[in-house]
């Protein structure tokens, strides 16, 4: 396994912020950026941003570049290069390769009314099953019954028997693209990640992700999932929701207010704080036992 960055040494903490770039930051995604960066700060360790730019219909044009501006302008700064999904097309295909050798996935034609009309676990239905070479086909990945246990630093056990919940899942898409589970696990495990601090919405994924390590021989890293925040109908912000991008001229308000949402107690003395100072304070005093262990918490009026 290679280090993009062989300055790092092996088992020291490295983290990493890895936002989608379908747009720019919002408040939600904020504060998954600051609390991997204050966990690895606290630690002594190194902080790395990967772009997962998996998917080019979904992503404007110029995004990217967008997020990683606000980051610099927040003094979020990272070590070390971006890492690009879009440039790792090979490594993913080396590790299809070598889950085929395995025989460890399979080509599977089911549409989604299929998995709809299976209870949304998939079945297996086309593991031993052939198709003409026109077939438009995904490839899943072959599940067993054993059950994907983690000691999440911040929600506590999360177990899934991901065979019998999810089902063979999907790594490569019918339209040729990258599944999200299957880049993820391959990248951590490239860049030497030890440590990912991400939200709720994704804790439901790290079961199946824990199992594509295991199978692949890639260690597991530690997770901490943190609360998600919803809007006023109880939905997750996100682009797709057009939550608003943050205005980085109010770069020390918002850090202030990711604190208290991250369950940090800024004192009171800590209003009208530089953004340098807050995140002074924030490295020095980040307590990741007292980040709330709701799944979603309200938006906060800013």
């Amino acid at each position: 396994m290679a280090h993009s960055n062989p300055h790092i040494e092996p088992g020291a903490y490295t983290g990493r912020f890895a936002p989608s770039p379908t747009g720019p930051l919002h408040f939600g995604s904020l504060i998954a950026a600051l609390a991997s960066f204050l966990d690895a700060r606290a630690n002594q360790g190194v902080w790395l941003v990967r772009m997962e730019d998996l998917d080019p219909p979904r992503e404007p044009e110029g995004a990217a570049q967008q997020i990683l501006d606000q980051l610099q302008h927040l003094q979020l700064h990272w070590d070390g290069e971006v890492l690009y999904q879009s440039q790792r097309h090979a490594a993913y295909e080396a590790a299809i390769s070598k889950l085929a050798k395995q025989q460890l996935c399979y080509e599977c034609s089911c549409t989604r009314q299929d998995i709809r009309e299976m209870g949304l676990v998939y079945d297996g239905r086309c593991r031993n099953t052939s198709h003409p070479h026109d077939t438009q086909t995904a490839l899943r990945v072959v599940t067993n019954n054993n059950p994907c246990q983690i000691d999440d630093l911040i929600q506590g056990n999360v177990c899934q028997n991901v065979q019998q919940e999810v089902g063979d899942f999907v790594i490569q898409r019918k339209d040729g693209f990258f599944a999200y589970q299957l880049a993820v696990v391959v990248d951590d495990a490239y860049q030497g990640i030890t440590h990912i601090v991400r939200g709720y919405d994704l804790i439901d994924s790290t079961p199946r992700q824990l199992y594509l390590q295991q199978i692949m021989g890639y260690p597991t890293p530690s997770y901490a999932h943190i609360p998600v925040i919803v809007n006023a109908e109880g939905q997750k912000l996100s682009k797709q929701r057009f939550a608003a991008a943050i205005d980085t001229d109010m770069g020390a308000k918002l850090i202030l207010e990711a604190l208290k949402f991250l369950g940090q107690q800024p004192p009171e003395n800590l209003l009208g704080a530089t953004i340098s100072d807050l995140l002074e304070w924030g490295i020095a005093h980040w307590d990741i036992q007292s980040v709330p262990k709701l799944a979603n918490i309200p938006e906060l009026t800013i």
